[in-house]
């Protein structure tokens, strides 16, 4: 039953592909003035396949935020995009899927918008809005952060299903 439901999640996927849905983090999300990305809106491919894998606004996972950095002491996130590693399950999602996003580190913390999800055994990635949030502090930056840069403490944090970027 999850590969159909990743089937028709990555179908929905392709299909906003070949329709020529708008590209995400590359620059065309406004800024506000301190650097972090302004409000920003779903889009509609990825809040259909959201509903189809019956992913709800607020479900959350713990997440390594590079995979490359894994379960390090502390890491360095730079501007652009990251692939990053869930270790539970967000909903229809198991773990270890890859979740694909971008990190704007101007702020006095990390920010990470996702928008798109490779599931285990999946060929295709699929549509989705999630964002990197933690409640201890852990995505503010540290001191001696080059610019373009993101020093943080931990490794990992928590992951959240939304329907629009704030």
């Amino acid at each position: 039953m999850a590969s159909r439901t990743f089937e028709f999640a990555c179908g929905l996927f392709c299909m906003a592909l070949i329709t020529g849905c708008a590209g995400t983090a590359t620059g065309k999300v406004s800024l506000r003035p301190d650097g972090t990305p302004g409000p920003e809106k779903c889009p509609e491919e990825a809040l259909k396949a959201m509903r189809y894998l019956r992913l709800a606004v607020g479900d959350g996972a713990s997440i390594e935020f590079d995979v490359n950095q894994m379960r390090s002491r502390s890491i360095t996130l730079h501007d652009g995009r990251v692939e990053s590693v869930l270790n539970d399950d967000l909903g229809t999602l198991e773990a270890p899927a890859r979740l694909y996003g971008y990190v704007w580190t101007s702020g006095p913390q990390a920010v990470i918008r996702y928008f798109e999800a490779l599931p285990p055994g999946a060929s295709q990635r699929v549509p989705i809005c999630a964002v990197a949030r933690t409640a201890k502090g852990q995505m503010r930056k540290l001191p001696g952060s080059a610019p373009g840069t993101a020093v943080l403490e931990f490794s990992g944090g928590g992951v959240f299903i939304v329907d629009e970027f704030l």
